[in-house]
């Protein structure tokens, strides 16, 4: 295995509630403990699946691998599972993988959802980093988006991480949805930023097909997200962070200092290694990457059998590994070295067009190259 940098996602999969505007694979405790083909309390039998499938990665992976840098439990809801859980699954990846000195331990969480002393068990657990998805602070929009939360439980969540004792603390906002004024997301971000975040991520609100929210808009009860209103946005967010003392290191995240920014995230942008553990959950080592079973019965039942949960795989070409470190790297503030983007036509048409420049000898995006990420992919990828 090459000594490229290594982490775990876990998925889980479980929401108490489906909000309208979410693709991600997510189930209802309900609708699990009905299924037909259930065998187990739906929690209990996710759980002996994500340790059978921590055993099967540590069976799997050479004895070479590389210190694990990030675990990153994501969902679905995490915290519906209750921090003795959470604490199970990460001290059984701790006892099978050597991890990094520094080890970045995340868990997303949703803010009205938290028992009582959660945030305090999950940090002396090992938790490093918390996330929480605050989305608007506008109740109509909360409303809109499916969120349960109330606009001050947000704000709240982070002082209750801080007192908890955990020193990175994230929230995620969701711009351009349907309705949102100008003034709606300022007062976002300036809800956002008068906690003791050092992390914040803004992302577009993406319209997906089979969503809820996709049906509202294709029968005209609500209007298609405007693109230019978007970038508006964008910008916004731009000088607002950068106004608190926040850079940019990805398109869509920001953070108060180096030891802020998301170490798990970084793994995907920068195209290194990760196992992913969970109904669904994708993985990448190598150039080889795969995908499980979707549904947490049948994953948590093939795992029970002793065979493997995984649904597909392909292993990428030299040329397709290629392409993907462009198109995530140049998502990075750090941008490109020359082996990816050697200076050409190309990268000089992206210098006199003012979407790109260079920082030594790395192509970065320019402000207005963001807003055009795609189009620079497009350009960098052509003959």
């Amino acid at each position: 295995m090459a000594p490229t940098p290594l982490g775990i996602y876990i998925h889980v999969p479980f929401c108490s509630r489906r909000c309208g505007y979410c693709a991600f694979n997510t189930y209802t405790l309900t609708e699990q403990s009905g299924a037909a083909h259930a065998s187990a309390a739906p929690i209990e039998q996710y759980l002996d699946g994500v340790l059978a499938e921590i055993a099967l990665a540590d069976n799997s992976l050479s004895e070479d691998r590389p210190a694990l840098r990030s675990i990153f439990f994501g969902g679905g809801t995490p915290t519906l599972l209750s921090a003795s859980q959470l604490g199970r699954i990460l001290s059984a990846v701790v006892d099978r993988f050597e991890v990094e000195r520094d080890l970045e331990v995340t868990v997303e969480a949703n803010p009205d959802e938290l028992a009582p002393g959660q945030l305090e068990q999950l940090r002396h657990a090992g938790v490093t980093r918390v996330s929480f998805g605050m989305q608007s602070i506008q109740p109509r929009i909360l409303q809109l988006l499916d969120r349960t939360h109330s606009p001050e439980r947000s704000l709240q969540a982070v002082s209750e991480a801080r007192l908890a004792g955990f020193d990175h603390i994230s929230l995620d906002l969701i711009y351009g949805t349907p309705g949102e004024t100008e003034q709606d997301f300022l007062l976002t971000l300036e809800a956002a930023l008068s906690t003791q975040i050092d992390h914040l991520s803004a992302y577009a609100l993406s319209i997906e097909p089979s969503t809820k929210l996709a049906a509202r808009v294709r029968s005209g009860a609500l209007q298609t997200p405007s693109s230019d209103e978007a970038a508006d946005r964008y910008l916004a967010a731009e000088a607002a962070l950068q106004g608190a003392g926040f850079n940019w290191y990805e398109i869509s995240n920001w953070a108060a200092n180096g030891q802020a920014q998301c170490q798990h995230n970084l793994l995907y942008w920068r195209n290194h290694n990760w196992w992913g553990i969970g109904p669904g959950a994708h993985s990448h080592i190598d150039g080889h990457r795969w995908w499980n079973l979707d549904d947490p019965n049948l994953w948590a039942q093939t795992l029970s059998r002793g065979a493997s949960p995984v649904s597909g795989s392909e292993r990428l070409t030299t040329e397709q590994r290629h392409l993907e470190d462009l198109m995530l790297g140049i998502r990075l503030a750090e941008g490109l070295p020359a082996d990816v983007a050697p200076r050409d036509h190309r990268t000089e048409r992206l210098l006199n067009d003012g979407l790109a420049s260079y920082d030594g000898d790395r192509l970065v995006l320019t402000l207005n190259g963001r807003l055009l990420a795609d189009q620079v992919i497009s350009v960098l990828a052509s003959d």
